[in-house]
């Protein structure tokens, strides 16, 4: 009898599903959904880097996708076995005691507040510093020491900390709060005790400071420094913490009925796009995983007796059974990787989206075909340009932190800088020290982990930056000096999903033979060319010096190093 399960996959900008078949992970249907209402910057607010999601555009994009791929694969729904969720991350909802997102009850439903706070919101900078100064003088345990020693902007605490602070309304009203890989599973299973409901362990462990050694959750006692309020919502939420090859419970009647499933269903415990993409690429030892879209996850894993009693400094988290049940899962990444492209695209856009607009010599018919040409060929001219321009040609010097800084060393609030400009910088020699910056902020998370003795012999690229950029990947290669592959899986995290909801299922035993037999192959490989290896250590040179200029702690770092 043939099995299949359904992997859902949520990104910044839509909702992917992929329909699995689990005998050998064939794609046999698969369906995309955009946000609508994100889509058209609702509850957002770029300036002040407040980036909202309202919780219908990702219940309509469930629905959706879901259904498209049950009727469009012809598979008999009874063989649908188990569904497994991921979503980005941190991305924490405000819920009411039934579970119901705050979004969704009356009074908030526009309220940007009530949503979720999307991975990329910034607007938490000084709740995060606070815990940070905390966690380092309490006098107590350092409950950020599993989390690379640093607490960020873009985390579970520090978001919760904002909104409560800033609304009064949404805090006296929010009864708990679930991550976003919580909350949609949540909304799909049979058990509506949320005291019982299963939380992720990879979400809990990288972005709430929950572990093993303290029991959970950082204490009340921390937590009351803090706010009062975050130690009155600490028994508001877990405390026992499950991998996503576990079972959450069974789909309920209400959306089996709305999705043409049955209600023998199995929904896996919800994970992360970055782990489940790393399961869809097949990860294995002293291999990191690179997920690369609109900002980069890097995922490696590695044995409890490898890792031992260490800390790494300055990435995301190291967190038993993230990834793979049975080993530590290590997650590091930079708040922008296309989105720097994306920047720059939209900045030489301006022109055409608004001094074309008042043009009289085209009819508004043309004007549209005419801005939809140029941006379409933008990006591809640039490429085609910028691959031109010789390493030996002096192009600006730039940086990748525009949104800030993930890893090494969590600092949401540098900036970006472009350095070396002159009257023959063009268009292409911008666009290439961005595709530089992008690769040396790359650079700088490999060695971090290879510092502290964490071994990488080969890298493997997911998502649309890896699949859809040979500049893009054979500068990184030349930058790291390693061999990179990429997968074939338009939807690795999608795969990776299905993989997790196959073992949950107990079609196989472990997420190891799973992804053997169901995760992606690779469509190409680049090798460093070891001609422009070391130009571009000289080029990463100059990156290091305004680096340095633009973060001060850099300076100290350096100082201390010599000393």
């Amino acid at each position: 009898m043939k099995n299949y399960v359904i992997g859902l996959d949520y990104g910044s900008d839509s909702v992917r599903a992929v329909l699995i078949d689990t005998e050998n992970g064939q794609e046999l249907a698969s369906s995309v959904c955009d946000y609508k209402r994100w889509k058209n910057k609702e509850y957002c607010n770029a300036a002040i880097n407040q980036f909202r999601q309202h919780p219908l555009d990702h219940i309509e994009g469930l629905e959706t996708t879901i259904k498209y791929v049950v009727e469009n694969s012809k598979v008999d729904p009874s063989l649908i076995r188990s569904i497994c969720i991921d979503t980005t991350g941190s991305s924490p909802v405000p819920v009411a005691e039934d579970g119901t997102p705050l979004a969704l009850t009356k009074g908030f439903e526009h309220n940007p507040n009530a949503m979720m706070v999307l991975w990329k919101d910034h607007t938490a900078i000084n709740e995060a510093n606070e815990i940070n100064e905390l966690a380092a003088n309490w006098g107590g345990e350092n409950f950020t020491k599993y989390e690379g020693g640093i607490y960020s902007s873009e985390w579970f605490w520090a978001k919760i900390l904002h909104v409560a602070r800033q609304d009064e309304a949404v805090k006296k009203a929010a009864y708990t709060w679930m991550e976003h890989c919580d909350l949609m599973t949540y909304l799909l299973i049979d058990n509506k005790d949320l005291k019982s409901f299963k939380r992720s362990r990879c979400a809990a462990g990288h972005k709430a400071m929950w572990h093993e050694d303290w029991n959970g959750l950082p204490p009340e006692e921390f937590l009351e420094k803090l706010d009062p309020y975050l130690a009155s919502l600490r028994g508001r939420l877990y405390d026992e913490t499950y991998t996503s090859d576990l079972v959450a419970g069974h789909l309920n009647q209400e959306w089996a009925t709305r999705l043409g499933l049955s209600t023998n269903t199995v929904i896996a415990v919800g994970t992360f796009d970055a782990h489940s993409g790393a399961v869809g690429a097949k990860i294995d030892e002293h291999t990191l995983v690179r997920v690369m879209g609109t900002s980069t996850c890097d995922i490696i894993v590695d044995t409890k007796e490898s890792i031992g009693t260490k800390t790494v400094r300055g990435i995301c988290g190291q967190v038993d059974g993230s990834v793979i049940p049975g080993y530590i899962g290590l997650e590091a990444g930079q708040s922008a990787f296309g989105d720097l492209l994306a920047w720059y695209k939209e900045l030489l856009l301006w022109p055409t989206e608004n001094l074309l607009a008042t043009s009289t010599l085209l009819t508004d018919e043309q004007k549209e075909q005419l801005k939809a040409e140029i941006s379409d060929n933008l990006i591809i001219q640039l490429t085609s340009e910028a691959e031109r321009i010789p390493l030996s040609e002096s192009v600006p010097v730039a940086l990748d932190w525009i949104n800030g800084r993930r890893t090494p060393d969590a600092n949401q609030e540098l900036k970006s800088a472009i350095a070396n400009l002159s009257l023959g910088t063009k268009a292409p020699h911008v666009f290439k020290s961005l595709v530089n910056a992008i690769c040396f902020g790359s650079k700088k998370i490999v060695d971090r982990f290879e510092e502290e003795g964490v071994r990488i012999d080969t890298v493997i690229g997911i998502g649309g930056v890896a699949r859809k950029s040979p500049f893009i990947m054979q500068t990184l290669a030349n930058v790291l000096n390693k061999p990179i592959k990429v997968a074939l899986s338009d939807q690795a995290p999608a795969l990776g999903a299905a993989i997790y909801a196959a073992v949950a299922a107990g079609i196989y035993p472990n997420v190891i033979e799973a992804a053997q037999k169901m995760g992606s192959p690779f469509e190409s490989e680049y090798a460093p060319q070891l001609d422009k290896v070391a130009a571009y250590n000289k080029l990463l040179l100059a990156y290091d010096q305004l680096s340095a200029f633009a973060d001060p702690s850099i300076k100290k770092q350096q100082h201390e190093l010599y000393i």
